[in-house]
């Protein structure tokens, strides 16, 4: 990955990471973040931030893409806000520097619609029993009964979007 950032040749690299739940995107987000490449800092945004609600996989990465990703690449400031997830209701905004490389990361990421805003376009295969197995570990028993709503969203995602076919780069995660 870091090769790719490299390869790139911009000072501002857009890295989209894409995946099931539990396939690794943050992990594979934070790594990136601390061998970062380049002089200066990298933004990362992790769309389980941004998601609103359990039903909202489509609709959150609508608000990424206008939001942080088509502005980044205008070269102005993106600002979006985050999802409070207890109250469920927007809670407070977070800007996004267009002068610095940025990471989004996070599930249906990698769309026709987004594609062309990503430099390095990621996607990670893992097999359910892992993903599930890592991001209940994770998230503990509040994810727990909303699994396979969520895997309905990924499903409809993976059909409609072929996010394979978008990535630049495809890695298998155990």
């Amino acid at each position: 990955m870091v090769r790719a950032v490299t390869a790139v040749a911009a000072s501002n690299p857009v890295v989209l990471i894409d995946g099931r739940s539990g396939a690794g995107k943050s992990s594979l987000a934070r790594a990136l973040v601390a061998r970062w490449p380049l002089a200066g800092r990298v933004q990362s945004v992790a769309l389980d931030s941004l998601y609103p609600g359990w039903d909202g996989l489509d609709e959150g990465v609508g608000l990424a893409r206008e939001q942080i990703l088509v502005p980044h690449a205008r070269g102005l400031i993106g600002v979006w806000q985050r999802w409070d997830w207890q109250a469920g209701v927007p809670a407070e905004a977070h800007a996004v520097d267009p002068a610095l490389p940025l990471i989004v990361e996070g599930v249906g990421i990698l769309t026709p619609a987004t594609a062309g805003l990503g430099d390095v376009r990621v996607w990670l295969e893992s097999p359910t029993a892992s993903r599930r197995h890592r991001a209940l570990t994770r998230d503990g028993e509040a994810y727990r009964p909303h699994w396979e709503r969520w895997a309905r969203q990924e499903e409809r995602h993976l059909r409609r979007d072929e996010p394979t076919r978008l990535a630049t780069h495809v890695f298998a995660v155990p």
